[in-house]
């Protein structure tokens, strides 16, 4: 029997040849063999995309979505690209008692899931910083002349325009809001302001605008607005990707269906205290009787029938206890208490240098004097923290009732176990500015720093100031009034608010992210909150094209490896059936004649086939 041999390049010892007999049988397999070859060659390409490219294409969603949350707080400080077309603007602008100030922010195209918020970030001009422009006075000054309202915005909103381009202008909503130098002023006045901005704005300037987007708007509405800005850069609002550890609560979401509570990111409460008012905004997880000029309950979601945005925040700001509001208290009481005293006793404290009253809430031996020159009362401090905590308690105004707080305001429970707090302006400067501890909060600590601080003397305080031992915007107003305002901020965060003195979960913060976080952030968020729906109706559109675009943007890698391979497996078995039909044609035509060294019995002669 003939015999066919294969050789090749290599040694002698890797030669081998084959029958003739078995050849064909190698080249010719049947047909239910090649099915069995190509459905075991299918399912191992299938369990290889199960195994290999579904686990990395989950695993690069959580490492892109993990990488995207932090990326973001990088990326938000580079200059914005005022050439992407897909990008939006908002403006909205500040009227405050001092002074107004213009924010402009930017957001890329929403993603179209409903459960998502838009990315507003602040705009940043091609130095990265941010696009903002302070004027003043305040416009309440413009109360006896309001036709000067549209006069004296124009310079902000030049400004903003030149920074969008301006092709966006006409879809580019600006929002007006006015605060607390605008409450003071009587009804008419405020809408003879309003009134003239609302007629002249959309003469001079193309922006989305309408008289519903300029208003004054309350202290609850600030302290919400407020809240959201603060919670949005936190992330707490993302509830589709959640970090493994990070804390969640339960929600009974009002308007749900849904009978067993909702389990989402815990937010974080807000404490300020300015130099006049003190305000407090968290959210109320439980179902609760809350007094509804003191609850405010919104949908941050673009879909007013969904509930994954629905939020209860308590919020109540309170005049007259921010840190110098008190401090005048504190004095007119003390100047009032003191001449009736002096009165009564027929005593002159006081009244001289020579014989200060002492007062336990200024440092020791620092001297001061305060009231009106007619009633001009000087002071000594003997800086005793514990007897100045004391002084403070009847400002609080408290009762005996519970749930209560500052001047006896209703205040919901509070699942100390289960919640965080940021707080804010004097809270912040209260315990960095002169004793560096800012950060996580601990009431221990502080009080122990505070009692320190206040019974060192003057002297020494002001050789450590001039030595630049405390912070760098840290002035000798802070340093005289720092023991009384470490006092009040004390009285207020656990005797006026009830926070227990283990409270752990408390940063006093300047910052969030080494961002200023503003409320007018929240203001947009909130206002814009309907804007996704276009987006999420174009996205539909798109159906499962978008989605398989998206995903072949990481397992392109995978999927064209298994389509070469089955390419390579068609074509070995289009080969194989080719070599059988040749193989059948051959045998066909063979004739005993055309194979004579078979009927000779010859040697087979070899056939090389080289590879």
């Amino acid at each position: 029997m003939g015999r066919i041999s294969f050789s090749c390049l290599f040694p002698a010892p890797w030669h081998f040849s084959l029958s003739s007999q078995v050849l064909p049988r190698l080249l010719t397999p049947s047909l239910r063999q090649l099915l069995f070859i190509g459905l075991v060659l299918c399912l191992i390409g299938l369990l290889y995309l199960l195994l290999v490219t579904g686990k990395g294409h989950a695993s690069w969603i959580r490492e892109e979505n993990h990488f995207h949350r932090h990326l973001a707080r990088v990326t938000d400080v580079d200059a914005t690209d005022t050439s992407n077309p897909d990008l939006n603007y908002g403006l909205v602008v500040d009227c405050g008692s001092s002074g107004s100030r213009v924010f402009v922010y930017c957001w890329p195209r929403h993603n179209g899931n409903p459960h998502e918020l838009l990315d507003i970030r602040q705009m940043r001009d091609q130095h990265r910083k941010p696009v903002v422009m302070k004027i003043k006075p305040g416009i309440s000054e413009l109360a006896k002349s309001p036709g000067k309202a549209s006069d004296y915005i124009y310079p902000l909103l030049s400004f903003a325009a030149q920074h969008i381009p301006k092709n966006k202008h006409q879809e580019t909503p600006l929002y007006i809001l006015c605060t607390a130098g605008m409450r003071i002023l009587p009804e008419s006045q405020q809408q003879a302001l309003l009134e003239d901005l609302r007629t002249d704005i959309p003469v001079n300037f193309n922006f989305l605008f309408s008289d519903s987007h300029v208003e004054v708007i309350s202290g609850k509405q600030e302290g919400v607005y407020a809240w959201i800005g603060i919670n949005f850069v936190l992330g707490r609002f993302n509830h589709v990707h959640k970090d493994d550890g990070e804390a969640v609560v339960e929600v009974n979401v009002p308007g749900s269906d849904q009978k067993e509570a909702q389990v989402r990111k815990r937010t974080a409460g807000v404490l300020d205290m300015g130099g006049v008012s003190t305000q407090i905004a968290y959210e109320v997880p439980k179902t609760e009787e809350v007094a509804k000029n003191l609850l405010a309950e919104f949908n941050l979601g673009c879909d007013a029938h969904r509930t994954d945005h629905v939020y209860r925040v308590y919020v109540s700001t309170f005049l007259g206890f921010g840190g110098n509001a008190a401090r005048q208290r504190y004095e007119e009481s003390v100047i009032r208490n003191t001449a009736t005293r002096n009165k009564l006793l027929d005593q002159h404290t006081g009244e001289t240098a020579e014989s200060p009253l002492l007062d336990p809430c200024l440092p020791e031996d620092l001297q001061d004097e305060i009231g009106p020159s007619t009633e001009k009362l000087y002071l000594r401090g003997t800086g005793d923290f514990e007897q100045c905590r004391q002084i403070l308690q009847p400002f609080l105004n408290r009762t005996n009732e519970t749930l209560t707080s500052l001047s006896g305001i209703y205040q919901p429970a509070i699942d100390y176990s289960n919640s965080q707090f940021y707080g804010f302006s004097e809270f912040y400067y209260c315990t960095e500015d002169v004793l560096r501890m800012g950060g996580d909060y601990n009431a221990s600590k502080y009080a122990k720093a505070a009692k320190s601080y206040c019974s060192t003397q003057w002297k020494s305080l002001r050789e450590r100031f001039d030595s630049g031992l405390y912070a760098s915007h840290a002035d000798l107003h802070r340093l005289k009034y720092q023991c009384f305002k470490s006092a009040w901020m004390y009285e207020v965060l656990h005797s006026g608010f009830s926070f227990p003195a283990n409270y752990k979960s408390l940063k006093t913060a300047l910052l969030v992210y080494d961002k200023e976080v503003q409320w007018t952030l929240g203001a947009i968020l909130y206002r814009t909150r309907f804007l996704p729906l276009r987006d999420i109706q174009q996205e539909s559109l798109k159906g499962l094209h978008s989605h398989w675009r998206h995903s072949f943007s990481f397992v392109n890698n995978h999927y064209l490896f298994l389509a070469c391979f089955f390419i390579v497996v068609l074509s070995i078995m289009l080969y194989l059936l080719r070599l059988r039909r040749i193989h059948r044609r051959t045998a066909q035509h063979c004739t005993p004649s055309s194979v004579p060294w078979m009927e000779e019995g010859l040697g087979s002669p070899t056939i090389p086939i080289n590879l």
